[in-house]
């Protein structure tokens, strides 16, 4: 390494490029694919990450600013060919000023031949970005339809218009940070899957994510093992169905221990996924967060939940959901906003998904967010129901105004409420409960809580070698676009 490189990536707060590669690759070692004749500002590399083979795109910021030529393009387009060749994932370390002007459309041409390979490996291999420094105007696209994008605090910045362009255009004034930082894109864009507040997080975090995805949409197994790390069962559920608490207790009380990877934390906190470990084999998890909002699906959280389903379903990942959902949110906002067709996504992805899929109704499941929350009626294989649970077309008090707005129409205010508490209680106690659904076989069993663990682990290995599921599995492909 250049020690003069070396000390100017430094001074900017940044790791130098070979120093990341080393970070990652396993044993600190790799083999460069490019040269240093070739290279163009880019590094592309081979070698193993968490026990399994991967291919890296590595710009270097210190050559002519990372900018990215035709060259510098065909290398990393050499890179996601190299990875499909190699049916492995594939990661770029994003760190670049932009296109390089001076090449005019030969350095525009680069971007496309990216892209186009881009979409062409969604769905069939991994492909995770890492934005260690900028990535602006239309370098931020390939990051953007890959499957994963992780972020570092003060070093990342991704925006398609800079600060000093959006000022010279709307005369609106912006840092860099607060336009496309890891705030920005953690919690409100939700750009970023993984924001971590350095570069050696970054990396280990990246690592644990190989670890626990395939390499390809071919490489899956399915066999939990009933004893493997089993957590201890501590978690109470409140009895008010409406009180609020922490998902995440749930989770870490039925995966094996420390096993959960969430993604996306701040953005639509109504609804969490990530991936855990379930008798040693990973699974995707989507589960409303009642302690956010009440749980309830938004434009986000549909979005954010209906594109993880697809990533599932693309890499063979068994579903597995945890719901307590009041409904949709209402609201003028969210009707402008397009909750139809963000809303529909989820439906559309749940419904379209043939891995395993499994539902565990917690606490309460009300209106279209029961249906759209992976339910028997769109193709889920397995629903269980802890007791007490609820299932309805609403809440108790929203049903019986309607019901019975007639008859409280003659009477008085003090008169209406009284009637409306018996009918709510007598509603409550008929409807709102899972009877009707074990009957129609809408729900599989009713289960206690302690042993939700062992009946997802024997519902899975029971799914996982169906010979149907395996055909069908096979004949179907899908990208994943971003949604």
């Amino acid at each position: 390494m250049d020690a003069k490189l070396v000390e100017k990536q430094h001074k900017k707060g940044k790791l130098y490029v070979e120093e990341r590669l080393q970070l990652l690759f396993d044993n600190h070692s790799y083999e460069e694919l490019t040269t240093p004749e070739t290279r163009d500002g880019v590094y592309v590399c081979e070698g193993m990450v968490s026990g399994k083979r991967v291919v890296v795109a590595a710009q270097d910021f210190t050559y002519k600013g990372g900018t990215l030529g035709l060259k510098h393009g065909q290398n990393i387009a050499m890179g996601l060919d190299r990875a499909m060749r190699k049916k492995c994932p594939f990661i770029s370390m994003n760190d670049s000023g932009g296109a390089r002007i001076q090449e005019g459309i030969d350095a525009l041409s680069g971007y496309g031949d990216i892209f186009y390979r881009n979409v062409k490996a969604s769905g069939r291999i991994p492909q995770i970005s890492m934005i260690l420094g900028p990535c602006a105007g239309g370098a931020v696209y390939s990051p953007g339809i890959t499957d994963f994008i992780f972020m570092t605090e003060k070093i990342s910045q991704m925006f398609i218009t800079g600060p000093k362009v959006i000022h010279a255009v709307t005369g609106e004034s912006i840092t860099g940070e607060a336009l496309g930082g890891t705030v920005m894109h953690g919690a409100n864009s939700g750009v970023a899957s993984f924001c971590t507040d350095t570069e050696l997080e970054c990396f280990m975090a990246v690592r644990r994510l190989v670890s626990m995805i395939p390499s390809n949409c071919r490489d899956r197994r399915l066999k939990c093992y009933v004893d493997a790390n089993a957590p201890i069962f501590k978690f109470e559920m409140p009895e008010d169905s409406h009180r609020g608490y922490d998902i995440s207790e749930i989770i870490a009380n039925i995966f094996d221990v420390k096993s959960f990877m969430e993604l996306q934390p701040d953005f639509a906190k109504s609804v969490m996924i990530g991936f855990a470990r379930l008798g040693g084999e990973t699974v995707g998890i989507i589960a409303n967060q009642p302690r956010h909002m009440a749980g309830v699906l938004d434009c986000n959280s549909s979005d954010k939940a209906a594109r993880f389903v697809r990533f599932c379903d693309a890499f063979r990942i068994p579903i597995v959901t945890f719901t307590d959902v009041p409904g949709y949110l209402p609201g003028i906002a969210q009707e402008q906003a397009g909750i139809i067709r963000h809303g529909a996504k989820l439906l559309y992805a749940f419904s379209e998904a043939t891995v395993p899929k499994i539902n565990v109704i917690l606490h309460k499941a009300y209106g279209g967010a029961y249906i759209a929350m992976n339910s028997a009626h769109i193709g889920a294989d397995c629903v269980f129901s802890w007791p007490g649970a609820e299932v309805a077309v609403m809440g108790e008090q929203g049903a019986v105004e309607i019901l019975y707005a007639r008859e409280t129409r003659s009477m008085d205010a003090q008169q209406a409420r009284a009637f409306l508490d018996e009918k709510a209680e007598q509603y409550r106690r008929e409807v709102m409960n899972t009877r009707l659904g074990l009957k129609r076989g809408y729900i599989t069993a009713e289960i206690r809580p302690e042993e939700t663990r062992d009946r997802l682990i024997e519902a899975l290995n029971r799914m996982g070698y169906r010979p149907a599921i395996r055909r069908m599995i096979a004949r179907r492909r899908h990208g994943n676009i971003p949604l």
